[in-house]
């Protein structure tokens, strides 16, 4: 009988002292992890200092970002399964790392993208979802195209490209379906973590924009073409919403950096 694979549970965190113990021990109760990496993002709290005393191995990434932290983590990581989680979920538990991690170590699938009940989701209604159904429809069906909590193959995470800002999460979605990975989206329930400022959801629009034309501009023939314009993302976001409108002037259509 093959053995079980192992799995490295990495959790970025930023001035997350409040919640980081708790994340850190749910994720070691977990019967199926063998390692909990807490990649601190420069914090100036306690962050860093109460993850290790909790029993977590403990990096330094020396450019600040998500992306840049979930790299760094993949990089250390020695599992063959690697778990993203974030680091400010009060209501984070062991069952929420069972359910992402059971279907890749039974062979259902290689990519785990979680799905949950949350307060809002307004750029993933109003942007990151009308975007997607023009450019790749084949994932208009997730719930939480802009999760963060999700595992995999680490051979899949290979050919992923860590964005280094909000747009990470949908990046690696569109990647691993790029990469061919069987992908299943995993009910976790609720999840109550930080909100975003309305200044915070511009910056995650404009992003989360940035990071899926960067990837249709690569495989979509109509961004390649040309033929694709903004005025159907704009038209998308009202017929999802007129109440919201994000700064999508700002947003660099066919950016490729």
């Amino acid at each position: 009988m093959a053995a079980k694979p192992s799995v490295t549970v990495i959790i970025p965190a930023l001035n997350e002292e409040k919640t980081i113990v708790q994340t850190v021990l749910e994720s070691m109760k977990s019967a199926n992890v063998d390692e909990v990496i807490v990649v601190d993002d420069k914090s100036t709290d306690g962050t860093a200092e109460l993850a290790r005393r909790a029993g977590a191995r403990v990096l330094t990434c020396e450019t600040r970002g998500k992306g840049s932290s979930m790299r760094d983590g993949f990089i250390a990581a020695k599992g063959s399964i690697i778990v993203f989680v974030d680091a400010d979920i009060r209501t984070f538990s062991t069952a929420m790392v069972d359910a992402i991690t059971k279907p890749i170590i039974n062979g259902r699938c290689d990519f785990v993208k979680s799905s949950y009940g949350r307060m809002s989701g307004r750029v993933t209604e109003l942007l990151c979802k009308p975007m997607l159904s023009e450019l790749f429809p084949s994932l208009v069906s997730f719930r939480q195209p802009l999760s963060g909590i999700i595992a995999g193959k680490k051979r899949f995470f290979n050919n992923v490209m860590f964005e280094n800002d909000y747009g990470v999460d949908v990046g690696i979605l569109i990647d691993m379906v790029n990469s061919g990975a069987r992908i299943m989206e995993v009910d976790i329930g609720y999840v109550d973590h930080k909100m975003k400022s309305w200044r915070g959801l511009g910056r995650m629009a404009n992003d989360v924009a940035k990071s899926i034309l960067k990837r249709a501009s690569m495989t979509n023939q109509m961004v390649q073409n040309g033929i694709f314009a903004e005025a159907s993302i704009i038209k998308g976001m009202l017929d999802k919403g007129p109440e919201i409108v994000f700064p999508m002037e700002k947003v660099r259509l066919f950016e490729s950096t």
